[in-house]
């Protein structure tokens, strides 16, 4: 069924398709065993952390590999194009994997941020890419972007069973190995069917060889800042609380983001229907950013509610928590098909829902799923253990309510974005996961824990009533949006 669809779009989709499909393998692989490995004991090989900090160190690794989305857009448009930034970002995250694999915190702490560096100049200009390979058709746009995140699911589908069995079965450090191993198998296939891309991203948004060369400059200097803050960290000359940082970097991130597109807006030489489409980015990051929040508890309280509240023994023998995380993946590689395919149909008909009105469905469903939990909780409170299969209608709900909003979101900003900004617009629009997984991480750790059983169901409730609330303000602020998209790019 797959290749029958590569028919109905570019030569270069299956090239971005396997690259990100490994990419992801590795950053899923490592993420379903990330918060196991820090708060399981020095004796099972872990870091020995506390849940309140785990999750919070979670969220702020989530958050910088999407808060570095803004400076690598920045470095693809007008340094080295979005081929190259892609080809060395996932060096960049090979190498952190490879590094997490060999014992001791400093070694842990410096692949964390490799990964999350190589992360930021990967991710955005790959999508970028996606974008370019199309002109016209949004409908068409769309269902590319579609099967473009099946493979993000795919891999996260290998990734978390194969890292999650040697994580937990094994030794956390194989499973970080194989995310590597994995990655670098992503880059030689890159590299081999590079030409197939004929040209897309292969040049900066800039020709001006003296203005590539300042840039150059200002990169390595923030470069050399990165490396001397982290030096000093790892160094323990820093004494960092991992809850208080995140809570300053959820500040610090909003900042960032509506600095930078008022920026744009006020000095970025827009046209008035530019600004206006810059506008309704702007509404879509705030949506987005709610809607992450509460889904990135999949790798964080969710993945420790799998863990101690959820009966794993199947036929005698108890499978890894880890493995629970696959049903998101999973149930997007079974979706994608059948939503790629309703938007072509409904478009054909001019029938395509508008971009905020998917958006109002993502927040639905995800308030749905909580809702689920909510239920769930009651019996977690009264010592019980349940089944799995909460936990599957929750990630059901998730993950209709992530084809609704992310390759959408992806899609409508490839598409509003003035094309001198397009590489920083797939940074902002990175930066609102960024910001919901700061948030998901501090959230987590009000979630998990022992002492957080009893309030359990109330903080699920609540959870529950903020997402459908947001549902309902982006209800009805609709109609203004889709003025503000403008014919043809709803």
């Amino acid at each position: 069924m797959l290749a029958s669809l590569w028919k109905e779009h570019p030569r270069g989709l299956p090239v971005l398709f396997f690259t990100e499909m490994w990419e992801r393998f590795s950053y899923y692989g490592m993420r379903a065993i990330l918060v196991f490995a820090m708060v399981a004991s020095a004796d099972a090989g872990g870091l020995g952390f506390e849940e309140r900090q785990a999750t919070a160190i979670y969220g702020l690794y989530t958050a910088a590999g999407y808060l570095a989305s803004l400076p690598g857009g920045w470095i693809a448009d007008r340094i080295l194009g979005a081929q190259r930034a892609v080809w060395y970002g996932g060096i960049v995250i090979a190498a952190g994997h490879f590094t997490m694999a060999v014992p001791g915190t400093q070694t842990f702490f410096l692949g964390l941020v490799l990964i999350a560096l190589g992360t930021g100049l990967l991710k955005p200009n790959i999508s970028a890419m996606v974008g370019a390979l199309y002109s016209g058709d949004p409908a068409r746009r769309d269902a590319g972007f579609s099967l473009f995140y099946m493979g993000i699911n795919l891999g996260a589908l290998i990734g978390q069973i194969v890292c999650g069995y040697l994580g937990e079965k094994v030794g956390w450090h194989w499973g970080f190995g194989a995310a590597g191993i994995f990655m670098t198998l992503g880059l030689v296939q890159y590299r081999l069917r590079l030409p197939l891309l004929e040209g897309a991203g292969a040049a900066p948004g800039t020709a001006d060889a003296a203005r590539r060369r300042r840039d150059a400059g200002l990169a390595l200097a923030g470069l050399a800042l990165v490396a001397v803050v982290v030096a000093f960290g790892l160094a323990g000359q820093l004494a960092v609380d991992a809850v208080r940082l995140s809570q300053y970097t959820a500040v610090a991130i909003t900042i960032i983001a509506v600095a930078f597109i008022l920026g744009v807006l006020l000095f970025g030489g827009l046209d008035s229907g530019e600004r206006r489409r810059v506008g309704a980015i702007a509404i879509l990051f705030v949506a987005a950013a709610v809607f992450w929040s509460g889904f990135e508890q999949a790798g964080s309280s969710f993945n420790l509610f799998a863990q101690a509240h959820t009966d794993r023994v199947f036929f005698g023998w108890e499978f890894p928590a880890s493995w629970l995380q696959s049903l998101n993946p999973l149930l997007i590689i079974l979706l994608t098909p059948f939503f790629a395919a309703l938007w072509i149909n409904l478009g054909r008909r001019n029938l395509n829902p508008s971009v905020p009105a998917k958006f109002v469905l993502a927040l639905a469903q995800l308030a749905i799923g909580f809702l689920v939990l909510y239920f769930a909780s009651l019996y977690v409170v009264r010592g019980e253990k349940v089944l799995p299969t909460w936990l599957l209608l929750t990630y059901l709900f998730h993950t209709a309510g992530e084809l609704c909003l992310s390759p959408v979101g992806l899609s409508a900003v490839t598409q509003l974005a003035p094309k001198r900004y397009l590489g920083q617009m797939m940074g902002v629009w990175f930066m609102a996961a960024s910001l919901g997984y700061v948030i998901a991480g501090l959230l987590a750790g009000e979630l998990s824990g022992e002492d957080a059983v009893a309030q359990m169901p109330a903080r699920f409730m609540q959870v529950t009533l903020f997402a459908g609330g947001a549902a309902v303000l982006l209800l009805l602020a609709t109609p203004g949006v889709k003025k503000l998209i403008g014919s043809g790019k709803d």
